[in-house]
């Protein structure tokens, strides 16, 4: 397939870019500054651009069957009146101009793949949350909301799917790469009192999730990615802890959390159980539904 993919540079987008080149897809990715794209392959296209600015690069994504959009500020920022207005332009407006440039539906179906997050369900103690149940109310909810809903104005011209992404956990970045270093130190520790659910996959799983939703053609709307255990955050701690043989005896005091975070901190001292129902009802197996093996396998590589 033709895969045009915004967002790339990323640490999800890489790898993702990386997984389509290996399953022999053809990948077009827009980028602001190229050479973080590193190594590149003949098969992967650069269209030098900015989602958020419309220009020639419109007329590129038109050409393409699957259009996949993981552009966003990230949300790991002091939220200032000025952040949370750059986290929400910088989602809204980049997913705008990539729906007004998808061409009115033809003979070749398109599909949108768009980025949100587990952050759409706002904080939900106990409960499990599935693609079905309604949002929260914090900000982080609000920004998901329209989000989402700029991408579903590509419906009547495209498939869209809207993927509610967890925590991912891999190699080289993401979360862990902000944890190691402390755990390392034998300093890590749960946050607060560790109860609040954690909404993990591994970025694997991830990347071959995307490119099975690309290929079943039956599926649309929204798709929380996440393993099928999610685990409270002191297990997590404790796994991780064990993983590199460090204590994790310590705990980070919420109001220490929120002194430094401010609102933010909501998001780690809250968390959410959210589920995979639609990648399960669908057929998709996971390579690392526990969290323990996830985390042996990608701790084991960054040793040393």
């Amino acid at each position: 397939m033709n895969v045009f993919i915004a967002g790339g540079t990323g640490f999800i987008g890489q790898a993702l870019i990386k997984k389509l080149l290996l399953a022999g897809h053809a990948v077009t990715a827009l980028a602001r500054n190229p050479a973080k794209l590193g190594d590149r392959s003949l098969q992967l296209r650069i269209v030098p651009g900015s989602p958020l600015i419309p220009g020639p690069w419109q007329q590129e994504l038109a050409n393409h069957e699957i259009i996949i959009n993981l552009t966003g500020a990230s949300i790991f920022t002091r939220w200032t009146p000025t952040a949370k207005q750059k986290i929400l332009h910088s989602r809204v407006a980049a997913t705008k101009n990539i729906v007004e440039a998808i061409p009115p539906q033809t003979d070749s179906p398109v599909t949108l793949i768009n980025a949100s997050a587990s952050g759409y369900y706002g904080f939900c103690q106990d409960e499990e949350k599935y693609e079905s149940d309604t949002p929260g109310a914090d900000f982080l909810s609000t920004v998901c909301q329209a989000w989402e809903k700029e991408a579903l104005q590509a419906r009547g011209k495209a498939r869209v799917l809207l993927l509610r992404i967890g925590v991912v956990l891999g190699k080289n970045g993401g979360a862990l790469a902000t944890m190691l270093p402390a755990f390392r130190l034998g300093v890590g520790g749960k946050l607060g009192h560790g109860r609040q659910w954690f909404p993990w996959i591994h970025l694997n799983d991830l990347t071959r999730a995307i490119i099975f939703l690309m290929e079943s053609k039956g599926i649309h709307g929204p798709v929380n990615l996440s393993a099928p255990r999610p685990v409270r955050n002191k297990e997590f701690t404790r796994c991780l802890g064990q993983a590199l043989h460090r204590p994790t005896f310590l705990t980070v005091p919420r109001l220490a959390i929120r002194l430094v975070l401010g609102e933010l901190s909501s998001v780690v001292l809250e968390g959410c159980r959210m589920m995979p129902g639609v990648l399960l009802e669908n057929g998709f197996t996971f390579r690392f539904p526990e969290v323990t093996p996830a985390v042996e396998e990608i701790v084991g590589k960054n040793k040393g």
